[in-house]
Formats: C-alpha cells, structure tokens, sequence
C-alpha cells in the first residue's frame, strides 16, 4: 500500500497501459498513473463491489470501455471518477463474489510511471461478506464533523428572505443518465446555477447548491446541507432516462411511500441505488431521529411540499407549456425524506426523449424555467407565510 505524501501535480491515468482480464482464478487489474498516487483497497455487499480511492487523480478523457474491452462474466459495471474534493473512487460491479488476494504498486525509476495491481480470486459468499467493509479511516475524503449545531429551522412568515436549497442530482463518480455524450449530473448543475442566479436577481431569497462542482455528495449529506443551512424550502434536480423512451416533459414529484406508478418507483430506486454502487450505505438514517418525531413534523411538512409541487406545475405550465402528462407525481425519494423541511423533485426532462434533450441544453429553454420556478417559489411563500400566521392566531 502506497504512503500518503504530497505530489506536485495530480497524478494522470494512462487508459492505454491499463485495463481488467479474468483469469482462470478470478479477476486482474492493472491501472497505470503518470505517477506513484496514495490509494486503498476493500468490497461491499448489497450490490457486490470492488472500490478503489486515491488521493485526486485526472482521469481525462477515459471510459469504462478503455477498461472493459470485451465482456467479461465477473463484472457487471464499472464507473470512476472524483469522489470528494482532494479525493478520486473506481467502483467495479462485481457478478460474483471476490476477494483481494493481492494489492501493489509498482513505480518505473527513471520514469516515476506508477501501475496499481489488483488481483481477486473467487471465493465463497461467506468469505465475501466476511472479508468485506469500508475501512474506518476517515481522512480519506470523509467529512469532518460539524463544527457547530444546525439551527433550529422555524417556520417562514415572510419577515426575512426565504432560504432555497438547490440539490443538483449525481455528481463525481455517479454520473448520473447518459445519452448521446450528454451527462445528467452535468445538466443539472448548468440548470442550478441558472435558478440560483434567477433567484437572487428576482426576489427575496437565500440560495444554496448542495454541490458547486462535479462531486459526489451523498444523499444523506445533501439532507445535512440543507438542515444545516436553515433552508425553508429544498428542491432536487433531476434528468432522468427511462429504458421505455416514452417519457418526456418535466415533472414534480413529492414523498409518498406508495409511487405515482413503476416508472416512478424505478426512478426512486435508481437515485437511492446510486449511492449503493458509489460505496455509500444508506441504511439506518432514520435510526438517527425517533420515528414518531418525524411522522409528527411531516404531518405539517408534507401539506407544504404538495402546495410547493402544485404552484410549481402550475408556474412551469405557464412559461413552459407543455409539461409531463402527469406533472405531479409521487415517489419514495430519498433527498425527500428531510421531516423538517418542505421538499420536492422536479424531473426536469428525461434524456431518453430527444426533445427534452434539446430542452436541457438550450439556455433560453433553462432561463425560462427557472423564471417559472421563482414565480411558483414567489406565490408560495407568500401563501405559506399567510398560513403561518393563521396558525399563530
């Protein structure tokens, strides 16, 4: 294993020296870096996967498929990418268990080239879930812990600029949709900040992104973010595919355990699924607060994010026209599980049409949406304050 020290530059990956081959044990990969980069090693259950950290490295123009060249039975997927700021993750699908049998690092002297060695061998279940957990060693890319209490959020009344946090979608390793060398962490993020400037140019309003750069941020971190930062109000962005193609036009969406229809559910499972396959678990997150606290705070929260998702059809008809069949929809997303904050996911278009392609990057097309976002966000602030104060009297 590679000691961790500081390097003049990042390390760049060299997609022609490396590459992933089975062999008759079980699997091989080699990956070649411009230079000796610190880097660790583990598995994870529930998807089984390999992950493989470094300290930052560029990773230019590859793709998978300079890593997969041909199928190979053993894996599934592959994806890579930076993780954190400072910090850069392979995750490998893995179709059966394997286990690390052997991790090196090898540097060229005169060159200072350096190739990471990996070499799994098949193995039983029970030796897989025996060998496998993230390594507790938390200045590898880990957050530090809050360096003071989030507030307490109270509720708006209109006296003070309403608080938005904007949550683009995927990021970093999680890429999110693909279609025809367009990127939906990529759109999503050009459309956050297009909203973010609308906002504060037209009206009373604090805005925050859960993430400013292609990073991976987990979705219980997004929540974090936003409760941290007193936000009255966190809207998700999405730009999802649908294997069926059908689907097409923007769409809001609230919480409900029980989703709109199939294609609603697989859309919440494949956000929620996204964090799973980058090496995040999202198990136990509402171990952290009793049960009967937050159904209590969501009887008044989720009455909020419905009258939100309804203001914000309605705006978006307005300056969009044409929207989703059904613009309001229901699904059990995790970014919408926060009980203290009203919070909805707007699909902003789905790649798998190619006019909601055009739509998404089209900057007249993102500018009047976000016009219609402020609108809706405008009236709902206004009524939500109103209600507020009723409910004081």
């Amino acid at each position: 294993m590679a000691n961790a020290q500081d390097f003049t530059a990042l390390a760049r990956f060299d997609a022609g020296r490396s590459g992933l081959h089975q062999t008759a044990e079980g699997l091989e990969m080699d990956l070649a870096f411009s230079q000796a980069v610190p880097y660790r090693v583990f598995t994870l259950e529930k998807p089984r996967r390999l992950v493989v950290d470094f300290r930052e490295v560029d990773w230019g123009q590859a793709s998978k498929s300079d890593l997969l060249r041909r199928p190979l039975s053993m894996v599934r997927d592959l994806r890579f990418g930076l993780y954190r700021p400072g910090w850069s993750r392979m995750v490998v699908d893995l179709a059966v268990p394997l286990v690390l049998d052997k991790a090196e690092m090898k540097t060229n002297p005169e060159t200072g080239e350096a190739t990471v060695h990996l070499r799994l061998v098949s193995a039983s279940e029970a030796r897989f879930s025996a060998q496998s957990g993230a390594p507790d060693d938390r200045k590898w890319g880990l957050l530090p812990p809050a360096s003071r209490v989030p507030p307490v959020i109270t509720r708006q009344n209109g006296d003070r600029p309403l608080v938005v946090v904007l949550d683009p979608g995927h990021g970093g390793i999680d890429p999110g949709a693909e279609r025809d060398g367009l990127r939906e962490a990529d759109l999503v993020l050009a459309f956050a900040r297009t909203l973010k400037e609308s906002l504060l140019r037209g009206g009373n309003f604090e805005v925050l992104l859960t993430r400013q750069a292609d990073v991976f941020v987990p979705l219980e971190e997004r929540l974090s973010i936003a409760r941290a930062a007193g936000a009255d109000v966190f809207i998700s962005l999405h730009a999802d595919a649908l294997a069926e193609g059908r689907a097409r036009g923007a769409t809001v969406y609230t919480l409900s355990e029980t989703a709109s229809d199939a294609a609603s559910a697989r859309l919440a499972e494949s956000h929620d699924r996204s964090d799973l396959l980058a090496g995040v678990d999202l198990e136990g997150q509402d171990d952290l607060i009793a049960n009967v606290l937050m159904d209590m705070a969501r009887r008044e929260t989720l009455p909020r994010s419905e009258a939100l998702a309804d203001d914000l059809v309605s705006a978006l008809k307005d300056v969009l026209g044409k929207l989703h069949k059904r613009p309001h929809q229901f699904a059990s997303f995790s970014v919408l599980k926060a009980p203290d904050i009203p919070s909805v996911l707007i699909e902003l278009g789905f790649l798998s049409s190619s006019k909601d392609r055009e739509n998404l990057i089209s900057e007249e097309w993102r500018k009047k949406a976000a016009k219609g976002i402020v609108s809706a966000l405008e009236n709902w602030a206004r009524e939500d304050a109103s209600q507020a104060s009723l409910l004081r009297k």
